[in-house]
């Protein structure tokens, strides 16, 4: 089946499965970043400082990190119709408190709480890795990603003007609760519409529940070093909120977050251990093993090409209103050309993935995201308009096509693990987001852009241990028998 069979204009059979879902994946991030366009009304409205906003744009990506990795596994157990569909329900609801937030701490909570449906994305990779080939995945992969994560630059372009169409001090409520009921009515939409796997396939589910299974117990050392991070992240934005940084909490409650984080970590890997004490004793046949690197470098990939765009995304349009003094409809307007850019760059990422090799198309993204960055880094009150955008937009189009080429190999990996490896590399995404937004809360716009190229260059290094996916992964039928799936 070539490529060329992909025809996106259809409706039915797998391209009707795929624009559901990257529709679903849109709407999540529709509400997800609401708030970004809506920036200064909201500050305005409520009363918050420069800091406050920071804060509400950090926890904005917060939960993501532990969601990512949790809706993995409800996604492998219970299937990407049911766990999409549930999302999307229960994610309205923080947009709802957002929108009737009245102080700075009501508004805390519901940003906070948004950041669950952030987890989306991870569904649908499983979903669309169940209905199309490896020689179609990274292209539909790309597709669904950047389809979908056109959302947020709807948001950014829509939101603003729904807000001054209502008028008033509370337009941004409105605009903000309208998102909320778009994803309540979708859930629906969405359970009605589709099933996990075509008609007569097998949903391989893992083995056991609650942790990733790995080879090896090598693996099983690097898993939980891959761990830390994740906990970290979330240890850093507990600083943040303390006395050391915005005061939001006190210095004892502070303390009682880090000792929680410690014993979930500790409690967390002895669940991975418990589900691969067997490695310990015995190696599975050759057949049935993966290489955890592999799902490392790409984590490590999509912290800087992910994260970057999170943080980005966030903050890009007060930069431009700030370094170029425009009103915020405008700022918006601009700044939404980088999320813009999804709507071909992450597919097109998917696509030179398919067709010229996993591994050298990531090496080549990789060097163009660092260069890009380098270029906004140099972005002032001095430039035209026009070629700050132009640079936005450029550097945007390694971001995004590096994340589709990153989504072209996770799939291939271990199939019935698809949910779980998505789940922890799309939350190293807000690791990255939550670190290179409290950079930004301590240095310049300038600094900012130059970390992310930095981290850039880290993931090119490590890219030098990804191996390129070659010939089949097997999967165990609920019969007993072997199924083989291509992954070239």
């Amino acid at each position: 089946m070539s490529n060329d069979s992909l025809n996106l204009l259809s409706f039915t059979g797998k391209i009707r499965v795929l624009h559901l879902t990257w529709i679903a994946f849109f709407i999540t991030f529709f509400a997800w970043f609401n708030h970004a366009p809506l920036l200064m009304a909201i500050a305005d409205s409520l009363s918050l400082t420069s800091e406050q906003v920071k804060t509400l744009l950090i926890l904005n990506v917060a939960l993501t990190i532990p969601a990512r990795v949790i809706i993995g596994m409800l996604t492998d157990k219970y299937g990407p119709r049911l766990t999409y569909s549930l999302l999307l329900a229960v994610g309205s609801i923080p947009c709802f408190i957002f929108a009737l937030a009245d102080n700075f701490t009501q508004a805390a909570i519901g940003r906070f709480l948004l950041g669950f449906i952030g987890a989306g994305f991870v569904v649908g990779i499983r979903m669309v890795s169940e209905w199309f080939p490896a020689n179609q995945l990274g292209t539909a992969e790309g597709i669904y990603g950047g389809w979908g994560n056109f959302g947020s630059a709807a948001a950014a372009m829509t939101l603003p003007i729904i807000a001054l169409l209502v008028g008033g001090v509370d337009g941004w409520r409105y605009a903000i609760g309208i998102t909320g009921a778009i994803a309540l009515v979708y859930s629906v939409i969405y359970y009605r519409s589709v099933t996990d796997t075509p008609k007569g396939g097998t949903y391989f589910k893992p083995k056991k529940i609650g942790g990733m299974e790995v080879s090896s117990p090598s693996d099983f050392v690097l898993l939980l070093i891959m761990k830390v991070p994740m906990y970290a992240a979330l240890a850093l934005l507990a600083w943040k909120l303390s006395p050391s940084g915005i005061g939001m909490l006190s210095q004892p409650v502070v303390v009682a977050i880090y000792v929680s984080l410690a014993v979930l970590y500790v409690l967390h890997a002895k669940k991975s251990y418990d589900i691969n004490r067997e490695i310990f004793v015995k190696l599975p046949e050759p057949i049935h093993r993966y290489r955890f690197k592999q799902v490392a470098v790409l984590n490590i990939l999509y912290f800087a090409t992910f994260g970057s765009e999170l943080a980005v995304v966030s903050m890009l349009p007060l930069f431009f209103s700030e370094t170029f003094t425009l009103d915020p409809v405008k700022a918006g307007l601009l700044a939404s050309a980088y999320a813009f850019m999804n709507l071909m760059s992450r597919p097109a990422g998917g696509l030179i993935s398919d067709r010229f090799g996993r591994k050298s198309t990531l090496l080549i993204l990789t060097a163009g995201l660092a260069l890009g960055y380098l270029a906004m880094s140099m972005i002032n009150a001095e430039w035209p308009l026009y070629l700050a955008v132009a640079t936005a937009m450029a550097c945007s189009f390694f971001v995004q096509s590096g994340e589709g080429a990153v989504f072209a190999v996770v799939p291939l990996i271990k199939r019935r693990l698809t949910g779980q490896i998505a789940g922890m590399t799309g939350a190293y995404g807000n690791v990255g987001a939550v670190f290179y937004l409290t950079v930004l809360s301590m240095v310049s716009y300038q600094t900012f852009f130059l970390v992310i190229a930095g981290t850039a260059v880290l993931g090119f290094v490590t890219l030098l241990f990804l191996e390129e996916p070659e010939g089949q992964m097997a999967e165990v039928m609920p019969d007993g028998s072997v199924s083989l799936i291509d992954v070239a």
